[in-house]
């Protein structure tokens, strides 16, 4: 778990990406262990209704702010989950997307450096590419299309690992590198176009889930809870552990039936349609966890239906509570046009 400063006092610890899905599950467990946050997010993906609940908390502070120019405060540690995460988000703009994973890491390991912090960065899986070994290890180094699509995230993200390891063998940085799988919870974006949030959302809305190819094609999903407490984990862990380590859940589960279990949870009605795989989408996604469980003492802990209820539970809300701002504005409208 990550510690306070050996004087007693809280930590000043600077998580960018703060207002995100993983970024804020993670704000609120460093200040639950008593820590002064402070979260940086530019809402390109982030939403204010992600923090809200930790707007009031004196040991919360809110900085609005884009990683791709540099950041100076005085932190003691920086945890790193700055850039979109889901496809539809990263392939919007891609020269940004690989400018917060380059840049956004020269800013933060400068900061790093200025203050003599030990920095986390959330690196993805995305960095082994459509994999020819199953499951993955930290040693593959990866099979990835420099050019597609989903070039700006892989390539981005491998380029940001290099980065750490480069400011980490000149200048002895103390840096954390983790692979993270896919994860789900709740306050995933409903449109990130991810699996998870997609299907649940089309099943709660009685529309059609979209399978892509013929479904067969397999991940390895974790909830949020266990992945941040990997995080805080790894953070704490002695200086000469670099990572990177995957964190992930090595269940493996298919497309198809992923959606066949998000139909049974919701009692949707809904049915399931086939769409053509997308270019460069990996066929199979599966962590080996082995060193995890080594240097961490860390495996997930939450299964896939208990997690999924909980997802469900959260985007059922999520929709009842958008469903009633749109009648209450569209009351407004009319009541506004009658006069």
């Amino acid at each position: 778990m990550a510690s306070k400063l050996s004087d007693g006092h809280a930590k000043k610890i600077l998580v960018t990406g703060g207002a995100g899905f993983l970024g804020s599950h993670l704000c609120e467990r460093l200040l639950a262990q008593g820590h002064d946050v402070l979260c940086v997010d530019n809402f390109f993906t982030g939403t204010r209704r992600n923090i809200a609940h930790m707007m009031g908390e004196p040991s919360f502070e809110f900085l609005r702010h884009d990683v791709t120019f540099p950041l100076y405060v005085e932190v003691d540690e920086i945890y790193n989950l700055a850039c979109p995460a889901s496809p539809i988000h990263y392939q919007f703009d891609p020269v940004q997307t690989t400018k917060t994973s380059v840049h956004g890491a020269i800013n933060v390991l400068g900061l790093a450096k200025r203050v003599k912090a030990r920095v986390l960065q959330a690196s993805t899986s995305e960095v082994y590419g459509d994999p020819e070994i199953h499951p993955q290890q930290e040693t593959y180094w990866g099979r990835v299309n420099p050019i597609g699509y989903r070039a700006c995230y892989d390539e981005g993200k491998r380029c940001a690992e290099t980065l750490f390891f480069d400011y980490h063998r000149q200048h002895r940085l103390e840096i954390k590198v983790m692979r993270i799988f896919n994860t789900y919870g709740p306050r995933m974006h409903p449109n990130d176009g991810r699996v998870v949030s997609n299907f649940i959302v089309q099943a709660l809305k009685g529309k059609d889930i979209t399978i892509y190819g013929d479904g067969s094609q397999t991940r390895a999903f974790c909830y949020v809870d266990d992945l941040v407490e990997a995080m805080l984990r790894m953070m704490s862990t002695a200086p000469e552990i670099t990572g990177p380590v995957n964190i992930g859940n090595p269940g493996e589960c298919s497309i198809r039936e992923l959606a066949e279990m998000v139909i049974e949870l919701t009692g949707t009605t809904s049915k399931l349609v086939s769409k053509p795989l997308p270019q460069d989408d990996p066929k199979q996604r599966r962590p080996d966890i082995g060193l995890a469980k080594k240097i961490l003492g860390w495996e997930p802990k939450i299964e896939l239906r208990q997690g999924l209820a909980k997802t469900i539970a959260y985007f059922d809300a999520f929709l009842s509570e958008e469903g009633s701002k749109s009648k209450t504005k569209a009351r407004s409208r009319a009541v506004s046009g009658s006069r």
